[in-house]
């Protein structure tokens, strides 16, 4: 099923329509979709790399407007939509486990590192963020840097690299994401021993 999933994704690259595509794409990744707009993205830049910094612009703002939802479905609707949402995708123990051992500040840091790597996947920390009740003015701020770093950083690599990067992009980004994401978390945890 995530095979054919990911195969329509990339599909929808190819159509007239694909900037509203990613439009919607990083809209619902954001708070209930599995597959993340960078499918959809990786190619479009490829495709019309002079659009790269219009579709990076389209994905942040449409992610960060989607991780509003999420972060809505978390503080308004818990119960009866977003715990059948992470049962689907099997990652309600993991999201009951994260709800009741993080503090307001480790919060905020999962919010950038999900941002930048989906660790933890991005949908779970914006209803986690509701749930919780992060300020929401603060988790519209930390969502527009982190995604924006991302798909402008993407927009970057394939403006200057175009297709040569794609593989690497494909297969690596979110491993080098991650280390990102682990330096961000071991300077927090660094941060907090010191102070």
């Amino acid at each position: 099923m995530l095979r054919r999933l990911y195969d329509w994704t990339m599909s929808l690259a190819a159509r007239r329509s694909a900037e509203v595509w990613l439009a919607i794409i990083a809209f619902v990744e954001s708070s209930i979709f599995l597959v993340p707009a960078d499918v959809l993205f990786v190619p479009m830049a490829i495709a019309r790399p002079q659009r790269a910094w219009r579709y990076a612009l389209v994905a942040t703002i449409f992610s960060v407007l989607g991780g509003i939802a999420g972060w809505y479905l978390g503080h308004y609707a818990y119960e009866s939509v977003a715990k059948p949402i992470l049962e689907f995708y099997g990652k309600l123990e993991a999201f009951e486990r994260l709800k009741t051992s993080v503090g307001y500040e480790t919060l905020v840091l999962l919010l950038v590192t999900s941002g930048l790597a989906h660790l933890p996947p991005i949908k779970v920390v914006t209803i986690l963020a509701g749930a919780v009740n992060i300020d929401l003015a603060l988790f519209i701020v930390s969502a527009i840097i982190a995604r924006g770093a991302r798909f402008f950083l993407l927009a970057w690599l394939l403006r200057r690299y175009g297709e040569s990067i794609r593989h690497f992009i494909e297969k690596r980004l979110g491993l080098l994401a991650g280390v990102v994401a682990g330096v961000l978390i071991v300077l927090f945890v660094g941060y907090r021993l010191v102070m």
